[in-house]
């Protein structure tokens, strides 16, 4: 079993479609961060994982957001590092006939909301492979590492993500997080 990653983000890329001139993400498996420009590096808003082509899995973020399934954030205020919640997604169980309806309702200014963040994100990228536990544990560590940040790198991040931390029989894993940017709560070290 493997005891120690040398993890290297690379990116900023733009999101598919909506990135403008960045180069779109990789179609490699992996992890990534979305990340907004923060003062002079990048708040991490959310890592992820995938072990299909990366531009699979963002055509399904996508709908996602575009569903009103996904929070919404005001990217502006977000690239401020506050947090402010244009819509509160219906995910985790939100689909209650009233949110429907208040989603129908609201759903031009969702959309164009929705738009301007996927435009606004800046991803990072890292090929880590596609074996399942490690990539879950990297994701869960990265979150929980984020959650233990000082303002606003805690703030910005989502709560209530499905995250698989490392069972309490598995050896722990050390991953050495190397970027030539600054992302911002990102540790050096993590034991995944």
């Amino acid at each position: 079993m493997v005891d120690k990653i040398d993890v290297e983000w690379r990116g900023p890329f733009g999101w598919p479609k909506f990135g403008g001139k960045l180069k779109p993400v990789p179609k490699s498996p992996g992890a990534y961060l979305w990340t907004v420009e923060y003062q002079d590096g990048y708040l991490i808003y959310a890592a992820g994982i995938t072990r299909r082509p990366m531009p699979e899995r963002f055509r399904e973020h996508t709908r996602e957001y575009m569903n009103g399934i996904y929070n919404v954030l005001d990217i502006a205020a977000m690239q401020a590092g506050f947090r402010k919640e244009v819509w509160h997604g219906l995910w985790l169980g939100k689909h209650t006939r009233g949110r429907l309806a208040e989603y129908k309702k609201k759903k031009p200014e969702i959309l164009a909301a929705a738009r301007k963040q996927l435009a606004g994100f800046r991803i990072f990228t890292a090929d880590i492979g596609t074996m399942p536990r490690i990539l879950e544990r990297f994701e869960a560590a990265i979150m929980h590492a984020l959650d233990k940040q000082p303002m606003p790198l805690c703030d910005i991040p989502d709560k209530g993500m499905m995250l698989a931390p490392r069972w309490k029989w598995e050896a722990p894993i050390f991953v050495r997080n190397n970027c030539q940017r600054t992302l911002y709560g990102l540790p050096a070290c993590l034991e995944i």
